[in-house]
Parts: structure tokens; C-alpha cells; sequence
């Protein structure tokens, strides 16, 4: 989340209030938001929603909060949600940042975060040990070595954003569509 922040300061030097989508219900929403709470520079607002009834309401809360962005955490729901989320972003003119590509792909700004292809060939290798007699205990923790980085142009610019070059030529992937 941290990299996040930094990207949509980048993009918006002035940004200063961020929302943070985040799922209560997600235990590992609440160790990221944690972990971001002393970023400097930054007034972060955690927004909650539990289910897709409360997202729209999490958006009313960011408008009234007067954020300047939103950086939407990794969460099932808001992934199943996504088209609704970046729709929901672009009509309150809010910043996006999110976790998966896949928010990029449909229509939300800027997505940062590990790269789903690295991870399923890592989820593969550790399938393929298990079967072959490995003990799920005994297999070592894997992190995540890839990242990507995708921004989709097309939402930028109905934003108004002059996205930086700095930022542009660190992008994995420019959408256009």
C-alpha cells in the first residue's frame, strides 16, 4: 500500500487526504491498514464495506470526508465489484489505486501490485510438491518477487490527469482502450 500512496502522490503532487477502501471482515485489510497508518504527508480515512450494499455508501463517506483520492485494498468483493468501484470513483472525481489489474483493466485508473501470473506459477509449484508428498507445514513461505504496475490512459484522461513520464515509463502497461 505503501508504493500505492507513493504512485498517487506522484501522479498528484497536491493529493493530501487518501480514503482507503478496506473489508473489515478481511483480516488482511486490517494488517495493511496498519501498516500504512504513518505515512507521511498523508491523512488516511479508512472507509469501510462489508458486502456491495455498503460500497455505494463507503463512496458518499469519501465525498463527504473531502478525499482527494482512494486507494481500494485487495478484497474478493471489490474485485467482483470492480466496474462498479471505478464507476463510482470517476463520478466523484476521486484518485484510484488499486491492487489488482484487473480494477485497471476495467476502467479504474491505476492498479499496482503483484503480478497474478507470478503467483499462480508460485501456487503451482507449491501444488505440485504437495502432490508429490510434501508436507503443506514444511514448504517455506513465498513472497511475491513481481510487481506491475498498469494504468489505464482512457480513465486518465477523463480525470483530466497529465500522468508524469517518470511514472508512465515505469508502466508494465499503458491502457487505451
Amino acid at each position: 500500500m505503501g508504493k500505492q500512496l507513493e504512485l498517487l502522490t506522484e501522479v498528484v503532487p497536491k493529493v493530501s487526504r487518501v480514503a482507503v477502501l478496506w473489508n473489515p471482515d478481511n483480516p488482511g485489510n486490517a494488517s495493511q491498514l496498519r501498516a500504512a497508518d504513518a505515512v507521511p504527508g498523508l491523512q488516511l480515512e479508512p472507509v469501510g464495506a462489508r458486502d456491495s450494499a455498503e460500497i455505494e455508501k463507503a463512496f458518499v463517506t469519501m465525498t463527504r470526508q473531502r478525499a482527494d483520492g482512494v486507494v481500494v485494498l485487495v478484497d474478493t468483493l471489490f474485485l467482483g465489484e470492480r466496474e462498479r468501484i471505478a464507476d463510482l470513483a470517476m463520478r466523484n472525481r476521486l484518485l484510484a489505486v488499486y491492487g489488482y489489474r484487473l480494477h485497471a483493466d476495467d476502467r479504474g485508473l491505476m492498479a499496482y501490485g503483484a503480478s497474478r501470473v507470478e503467483l499462480a506459477a508460485q501456487a503451482a509449484v507449491y501444488v505440485t510438491r504437495i502432490l508429490k508428498g510434501a508436507q503443506p507445514a514444511d514448504l517455506p513461505v513465498a513472497q511475491a518477487t513481481k510487481f506491475e504496475l498498469v494504468i489505464n490512459m482512457k480513465t486518465a484522461k477523463a480525470l483530466g490527469l497529465e500522468i508524469p513520464r517518470s511514472v508512465l515509463l515505469r508502466a508494465d502497461e499503458l491502457i487505451e482502450r
